[in-house]
């Protein structure tokens, strides 16, 4: 239900930054004129900064809050009644139609366009376009966009902002420090594809959390990945950071590992023999993934998750395998090579990886795991720095690929997962269904 989603949302938010205050209104008292709903809203409107309408379409219910929402300097509705769309407006100013002004008019602003115009025209087509997005981060995206917008900064969404709007300092610091990578990327083919299918994606999709954004990029990325587009990131991105972009770990909520494994009390030890699972020697996948909560690997279909050991004591890599549908329609696998150091406690991890050219750095923690290695659920949170990108995630874990049958089991695995602020409809399934020639062969792991 739209409140389940609503009061998660209202969470999570609080978790982005304790000064947000989602407040919950239920439109369907508004038709009535009898009702004390009205007073109430109008109360807390008014001493709101921004308020947002979803589904209203009530025509009598509309059109009273309509009118209520003057009180309000920025206003949006999102799949509500015309009377709901004409009363929107951002920081007190009405949105623009959208439309080419004709004669003079339109001339005059393309000569010289307004700033704060367009800022708000970039800020409204990106809220209606997360809203036709499905995922539970996309939805929390629309709140972070118009806070960051019109109350306060929100870092995830600067960055995006700032990443998007690039300009002439960030051009010379690629062309002065990375010429030779952007040469040789835009003369190769597979390169040049690449580039112009991240530059396709919304200014969201770049970075910042937007999940169907994330999804956009990493497809293209994917899809077309090679040592050239390395190279050319690794340049810009990570080594001179010309965009100048940052991002910090989330470590809210920080749910607390799980203390003990089959009547043991965990050791860092017992832990990683967790992660390792049904990796026999070093043949076979360690675990499928039945379910996951990441927006840049919701898409893709048999995922593996590979642990094993390094030579050094409490040395561990941490190879995820996973087949891509790219862009132009081939399937191809791809697969990630982490370092894997133990945290203070037990179960606690810190990975790094070198993605493409941009360095990830994670904190893991096993939340549960069933007693036979049936299933385990794993929680991380991580940033991309350089990218500006921070992110958290869950992983259900299982010894077929399928979710557990037990009532008992999928009831662990809710509270493991609430523990971590996700709700079981946030997770994605994995279509495990297709999977041959995953690159799971042992002489890849022995490069390490």
């Amino acid at each position: 239900s739209w409140r389940e989603v609503l009061e998660h949302t209202a969470q999570r938010l609080a978790w982005t930054d304790p000064a947000f205050h989602l407040l919950l209104h239920d439109s369907a008292p508004l038709a009535s004129a009898a009702d004390d709903s009205q007073a109430t809203l109008l109360a807390d409107l008014k001493s709101s900064q921004a308020a947002v309408a979803i589904g209203v379409a009530d025509e009598a219910a509309a059109a009273a809050l309509a009118s209520l929402l003057a009180a309000v300097p920025t206003a949006v509705a999102l799949g509500s009644a015309q009377a709901l769309q004409r009363a929107a407006r951002l920081d007190g100013r009405a949105l623009s139609s959208g439309g080419d002004a004709a004669g003079v008019a339109g001339l005059l602003r393309r000569l010289f366009p307004d700033k704060q115009a367009a800022a708000d025209e970039q800020v409204a087509h990106t809220v209606a376009e997360l809203y036709q997005r499905t995922s539970s981060d996309d939805f929390l995206f629309i709140f972070l966009v118009l806070a960051n917008s019109y109350i306060k900064e929100v870092p995830a969404v600067a960055m995006s902002f700032k990443q998007k709007n690039a300009g002439v300092e960030e051009l010379k610091c690629m062309l002065g420090k990375c010429g030779g990578q952007i040469f040789r990327c835009v003369t190769d083919a597979t390169c040049k594809t690449a580039l112009d299918c991240l530059q396709g994606c919304e200014f969201n999709d770049q970075a910042g959390g937007s999940a169907g954004g994330m999804v956009c990029s990493y497809r293209c990325i994917t899809s077309y990945e090679s040592r050239l587009l390395e190279e050319f990131s690794l340049c810009i991105i990570q080594k001179h950071n010309c965009f100048g972009l940052s991002a910090d770990i989330p470590m809210v909520p920080d749910p607390a590992p799980m203390t003990s494994w089959a009547g043991q009390p965990l050791t860092h030890e017992l832990a990683e023999d967790i992660f390792i699972g049904w990796l026999v020697g070093v043949t076979g996948p360690g675990w499928w993934t039945a379910g996951f909560k990441n927006a840049a690997y919701d898409f893709f279909p048999c995922q593996f998750q590979l642990f094993y050991r390094g030579k050094g004591r409490g040395g561990m890599w941490y190879d995820p395998a996973f087949q891509v549908k790219t862009v132009d329609g081939r399937t191809v696998w791809r697969r990630r090579h982490y370092r894997v150091k133990r945290d203070q406690k037990p179960g606690t991890f810190r990975f790094s990886v070198l993605d493409n050219g941009v360095t990830s750095n994670e904190y893991w923690r096993i939340l549960e795991c069933d007693e036979a290695l049936d299933w385990c659920v794993f929680y991380y949170s991580g940033a991309a720095s350089r990218a500006g990108l921070s992110y958290s995630g869950a992983i259900l874990a299982s010894k077929s690929g399928d979710w557990p049958a037990s009532q008992a089991a999928r009831q662990r695995i809710e509270v493991a997962l609430d523990a971590a602020g996700i709700k079981p409809w946030e997770l994605s399934s994995v279509d495990n269904s297709n999977c041959a020639g995953a690159p799971l062969d042992p002489g890849l792991m022995a490069l390490a």
